[in-house]
């Protein structure tokens, strides 16, 4: 119907279940794996992890225009209704704060975990339909820094960041 062969099929499965996503049964296929809020707390303490280590590093070099990109973002996503919107800025936002971390190891596991994370966007959307309503982690890791609080920064990140992951959980 699709006019795909098998193996880029295949492929995709496997991919799919490295990343954690599909589990693959002999004789059954392939399912999507369901939501765990296990998985959701795991991931979200080894990001927060990745994301604290970054933090100092990454605001020794930022410019005032990576400053203002990266709040542009944080920004769009807060008002985004869109799950594909809000991982694009996401991942860009990301790839800011870890890119000026100058710690390219960091930034690969953290990339591989948003991958994994990434199937819980559209939970967040859900859990926060009133873009005033969202939680503004990703700014509060934009505004501290600009006026040299980058320990307040991740502080405040993790209150923020920890509510939004216990709300996912519940």
């Amino acid at each position: 119907m699709f006019e795909v062969r098998r193996s880029p099929v295949r492929e995709a499965l496997l991919a799919l279940e490295k990343e954690g996503t599909v589990v693959m049964e002999p004789f059954k296929g392939a399912t999507v794996k369901p939501l765990s809020p296990e998985e959701a707390l795991d991931i979200a303490e080894l990001r927060l992890s990745l994301i604290t280590l970054a933090a100092k590093p990454a605001y020794r070099h930022p410019s005032p225009t990576d400053f203002d990109l990266a709040y542009g973002l944080a920004k769009q996503m807060t008002r985004s209704n869109s799950a594909k919107e809000y991982f694009k800025c996401d991942r860009r936002f990301w790839d800011i704060i870890f890119g000026k971390a100058r710690r390219p190891i960091l930034g690969e596991v953290f990339r591989q975990l948003d991958d994994r994370l990434t199937r819980y966007n559209p939970l967040v959307l859900k859990l926060f339909p009133d873009p005033g309503t969202r939680p503004r982690q990703r700014e509060v890791l934009i505004e501290f820094p600009r006026k040299g609080e980058v320990d307040e920064a991740v502080r405040a990140l993790k209150k923020v960041y920890l509510e939004v992951v216990h709300r996912i959980i519940d």
